[in-house]
C-alpha cells in the first residue's frame, strides 16, 4: 500500500511538472503575441435603436459611460480614395498604408476623418484596427456620391435609374460599415468582402457632392409641383424640388439602417458656397448665385433619435463675392483683423436652426495659382509653412465663429487632380502618373509624394552631394571651354561641368563653377540655359540679342540673373497662353506676327486666374475688372530641401555661394511637357490648338553666360566658340529619360502638417 501511494504521488509530481512545464512553453510561446486593447467608446439606445453619438446645440455629442451626452469639435481631415500612378476608381490604396496613415493623423490630434464614398475593404479593416490600439479612436463620417456625370447630363436630378442607383449605393455603404456586405466587382468603384463592423465609429452621414447649381435649376424647374415631402424621419418646408428630393434621400437612408439593423446616426448631405441660402449681390458670376440649397427646408421628425447637421465647403478665395462683399470685407474677426472668411462663417451660422459643420477648408502648396483672396489667402502657390499657417488661421476662424468644427482638404496629394486654369496643357489620361506642381487641386494634402524613393532624393539645394550619390553624370561638355563668365576684376570664371536629371515632378540642372575669392555677383554674372524641346520650332536668337545665333531653334530660355530677376521664357509662337488669352478670346492685346515661327519674340510664362469681371456694387459704383493674371514663370530662390530649417517647397533656385554651385529644378509644365511618363509635349499650337501633341525623344541645352548691362536692354554676351556667328548644334547637349507606367515616390509629412497638429492640440476643448 506504501509503494502503491508513493507511486501514486511521484506520478501526480510528475503531472504537476510537466504541467508547469507546458505553461511556461505556452507564455514564452505566445510572449511574442499583440495583445489588442479595445478602447472605450459608448453609444447609447433609445426605443430600441444604437445612436454612437448625437447632435446638441451647437456641436456634435458623443457619450460617457454613464450616458451622459458631451459636445465634441471635430477637427480632422478629409481622406481621398487615390495614390500616385492610380485613378481613384482604382481605389489602390493598401491596409499598410491606411494603418500607416491613420497612425499620423491620430498624432495630429485629430478626433475624425471624412470620406466621400466607399473605400475598399482595406480601409474599413484599418480603421477597426488602428481603433482598438489607439489611445483615442478616429471616428468616420461617411459620404457617398452620386454619379455626377449622369446627374448633370441629365439636369434632372429626379431620374429614375439614376435615384435607384444613388440609393443603393446608400444602402450597401450603411451594409460596409456594419460589416456585412459583398460587393461585386464593378469598374470604377470599391468591391469586396466587408466584415470590419465599424458602425460604433461612424458618427456621421454626408450624403451627395458639391451640386451643380445649374442642374439644380433645371431639377427645380421641371418638377415646379414637387415641392412637399412627408416622410417618417424627414418632411419639408417651403422647398424647392430640389430639396423635396434630398428630403427623400435622407429619409430612405435613415430608415433602410433603422429597419435593418435598429441604428441611426447624424446626418447631413453636401452644400457649398455656390448653393448657399445666403444672397451675394457682388457676386460677378450668374451660376454662383443662382440657385439656393437651404437645409432649414428640410425639417427631421422626432423619430430621428440623433440629430441632423449641415455640412458646407467654404474656402477663403471663391467665389468671387468673399473678396468684394462690403458686410464680409469689413467684418472683424477675434484677432481684431478685417476678415471676410469669418465674416461669412458669421453669417453663414446665423442663418441655420442646426449646427453647421465646415467639412471642407484649406489651401494648396502647389506653385501654380488658381484664385486670389484679398489677404494673401490665395488658391496656391503657398509653401508648405505658408499653407499650415493659413490653414490654422482658418480653423481658428471655424472654431471662434461658433461651428461645430472644422475637417481640413486634404490628407494627402491627390495627382490625379486638374485645375481649370491649365488643364488643356496636360493629357488628362496620364494625370497620376506625375506631379504636377502648376496644378493647385493636386497639391492641397498635409502628406506629400515626393519624387524618386527617399534614398535617391535630389533636393534643389546647391548641395552637389546628392548628384554623386546617384551617380549622375556631367552632360558631354566636349565644347566646354566655350562657356566663360566674368568675376567683378573681369577675370575669366569657366563653367567647369554640368548635369542634368529628371523626375516625376521636375526636370533639373546643376552647375559648377570655378571657385574664386570673389562672391558670385549676379549684377555682372547672368546665365541662360537654351532649351530646344520641339523640332521645326523656336526662336534662333537669343533674348534682346541679335548678334547671337543659333542653329537650333529655342523653344524656352532659363534666364537666370539673381532672386528677383530670373524667369523662364517662352517662344512666342509656342505660348499657350497667349495662344488662348489672345487670340482665341480677344482678352489681351494682339501682337504682330506671334503666329509666325522664329519672330524674334519672347514671352514671359503666364498663368490665367480669372477672365474679365464685372462687380454689381463696389463702393456704390459698378467695376469692370480685366482678365486677371500672373508671371508662372518667375524663378524663385531658396532651400528645398525637407531636412533643413531654412526649407522652401517653393524652390526653384538653390546658389550655394561658397561652392559657386547653382542647382535648378523646373516643373515639366512650365516646358510645355503634356506628359513626361510618355515624353509626350505640345504640339504647334497654332495648327493643332491647344490639345496638339507630339512625342518627343529628346531635349537639347546649352549654356551661354552673360554680362547684363546697366540698361538691360542689349545683353553683352561671353565668349564664345562660334561659326559664322551661331551656337552650333554640336554645342548643344541631348538630354533623353526614360518612360514610365510606375512612378518613383515616397511620402512625407509636409511642415503643414506640423503646424496643423499645434493648432488642433491648442484647440479650447468643449466643455
Amino acid at each position: 500500500m506504501m509503494k502503491e501511494n508513493k507511486k501514486l504521488i511521484i506520478l501526480l509530481m510528475l503531472c504537476l511538472m510537466i504541467g508547469v512545464a507546458f505553461i511556461i512553453f505556452h507564455q514564452k510561446k505566445t510572449s511574442k503575441v499583440k495583445v489588442i486593447r479595445k478602447v472605450n467608446t459608448y453609444t447609447y439606445k433609445t426605443n430600441n435603436i444604437t445612436i454612437p453619438a448625437q447632435i446638441g446645440k451647437n456641436y456634435f455629442q458623443l457619450f460617457d459611460k454613464t450616458k451622459t451626452p458631451h459636445d465634441l469639435l471635430l477637427k480632422g481631415v478629409n481622406l481621398g480614395i487615390a495614390n500616385p500612378g492610380h485613378f481613384p476608381g482604382e481605389t489602390a490604396i493598401t491596409k499598410a498604408e491606411y494603418l500607416r496613415w491613420f497612425k499620423s493623423i491620430g498624432k495630429m490630434h485629430s478626433n475624425v476623418i471624412r470620406v466621400y464614398t466607399l473605400h475598399p475593404p482595406a480601409f474599413y479593416d484599418a480603421l477597426f484596427e488602428y481603433n482598438q490600439e489607439a489611445k483615442q479612436p478616429l471616428y468616420l463620417i461617411h459620404g457617398v456620391w452620386v454619379n455626377e456625370e449622369k446627374m448633370n447630363s441629365l439636369g434632372d436630378i429626379y431620374n429614375e435609374s439614376l435615384t435607384k442607383e444613388f440609393k443603393n449605393d446608400i444602402r450597401q455603404t450603411v451594409d460596409v460599415i456594419h460589416g456585412k456586405a459583398k460587393i461585386p466587382h464593378k469598374l470604377g468603384h470599391a468591391s469586396g468582402q466587408y466584415h470590419s463592423n465599424i458602425s460604433e465609429y461612424v458618427i456621421g452621414w454626408i450624403l451627395g457632392i458639391e451640386w451643380d447649381p445649374n442642374m439644380m435649376k433645371s431639377t427645380n424647374d421641371k418638377h415646379k409641383d414637387n415641392v412637399d415631402f412627408n416622410g417618417q424621419y424627414f418632411q419639408t418646408n417651403n422647398a424647392t424640388p430640389f430639396e423635396v428630393w434630398l428630403a427623400g434621400i435622407l429619409d430612405d437612408t435613415v430608415k433602410y439602417e433603422t429597419e435593418k439593423y435598429a441604428w441611426q446616426r447624424p446626418i447631413s448631405f453636401a452644400n457649398w458656397v455656390t448653393t448657399d441660402p445666403i444672397h451675394h449681390p457682388n457676386e460677378p458670376m450668374e451660376n454662383e448665385d443662382m440657385v439656393s440649397l437651404d437645409p432649414n427646408h428640410v425639417i427631421p421628425k422626432s423619430t430621428l433619435y440623433p440629430g441632423y447637421f449641415a455640412s458646407y465647403h467654404v474656402y477663403p478665395y471663391y467665389p468671387e463675392f468673399l473678396n468684394y462683399e462690403l458686410a464680409y470685407t469689413n467684418y472683424i474677426d477675434s484677432r481684431g483683423k478685417k476678415n471676410s472668411y469669418a465674416g461669412y462663417l458669421n453669417n453663414l451660422r446665423k442663418v441655420h436652426t442646426m449646427p453647421v459643420l465646415i467639412s471642407e477648408f484649406g489651401v494648396p502648396s502647389s506653385r501654380g495659382m488658381t484664385h486670389r483672396n484679398r489677404y494673401g489667402w490665395n488658391q496656391g502657390f503657398h509653401n508648405e509653412t505658408e499653407q499650415g499657417q493659413i490653414t490654422a488661421n482658418l480653423f481658428e476662424d471655424i472654431q471662434f465663429e461658433g461651428m461645430a468644427g472644422g475637417i481640413v482638404f486634404s490628407w494627402q496629394d491627390e495627382w490625379f487632380k486638374r485645375t481649370w486654369n491649365n488643364m488643356e496643357l496636360d493629357d488628362p489620361e496620364r494625370r497620376p502618373f506625375w506631379s504636377n506642381v502648376q496644378t493647385s487641386e493636386q497639391q492641397f494634402g498635409l502628406l506629400s509624394f515626393d519624387p524618386n524613393s527617399s534614398k535617391h532624393v535630389i533636393s534643389v539645394d546647391g548641395d552637389s552631394s546628392d548628384w554623386k550619390k546617384n551617380k549622375i553624370k556631367s552632360a558631354n561638355m566636349k565644347n566646354a571651354n566655350f562657356i566663360n563668365t566674368f568675376d567683378q576684376n573681369d577675370n575669366e570664371r569657366k563653367l567647369k561641368n554640368w548635369s542634368m536629371s529628371s523626375d516625376e515632378r521636375s526636370i533639373n540642372f546643376l552647375l559648377n563653377f570655378e571657385k574664386t575669392k570673389q562672391p558670385f555677383d549676379w549684377s555682372k554674372t547672368g546665365v541662360m540655359l537654351l532649351l530646344d524641346t520641339i523640332q521645326g520650332q523656336g526662336q534662333h536668337q537669343l533674348p534682346n540679342n541679335k548678334s547671337v545665333k543659333t542653329e537650333n531653334g529655342i523653344d524656352f530660355v532659363i534666364d537666370l540673373n539673381g532672386p528677383n530677376d530670373s524667369r523662364v521664357l517662352v517662344d512666342s509662337y509656342y505660348d499657350p497662353f497667349y495662344y488662348e488669352y489672345a487670340n482665341l478670346l480677344h482678352y489681351e492685346p494682339i501682337e504682330p506676327n506671334v503666329n509666325v515661327k522664329d519672330n524674334g519674340l519672347y514671352h514671359k510664362v503666364m498663368l490665367g486666374l480669372n477672365r474679365p469681371l464685372v462687380i454689381p456694387n463696389l463702393n456704390g459704383k459698378s467695376v469692370n475688372l480685366p482678365l486677371e493674371f500672373y508671371e508662372t514663370g518667375k524663378l524663385m530662390f531658396g532651400d528645398g530641401n525637407p531636412l533643413h530649417k531654412d526649407f522652401n517647397s517653393l524652390t526653384d533656385v538653390s546658389l550655394n555661394k561658397k561652392d559657386h554651385v547653382l542647382e535648378i529644378r523646373i516643373p515639366w509644365q512650365l516646358l510645355n511637357v503634356r506628359d513626361p511618363s510618355t515624353r509626350e509635349i505640345m504640339g504647334d499650337i497654332w495648327k493643332g490648338g491647344l490639345e496638339s501633341k507630339k512625342n518627343t525623344k529628346k531635349i537639347q541645352v546649352a549654356i551661354v553666360t552673360y554680362r547684363p548691362t546697366e540698361s538691360n536692354k542689349e545683353l553683352s554676351y561671353s565668349t564664345v566658340r562660334q561659326k559664322n556667328g551661331k551656337l552650333l548644334m554640336d554645342d548643344f547637349y541631348s538630354y533623353t529619360w526614360k518612360k514610365w507606367d510606375k512612378p518613383r515616390y515616397h511620402e512625407r509629412l509636409k511642415k503643414s502638417y506640423f503646424i496643423l497638429k499645434d493648432t488642433f492640440l491648442k484647440a479650447d476643448p468643449i466643455k
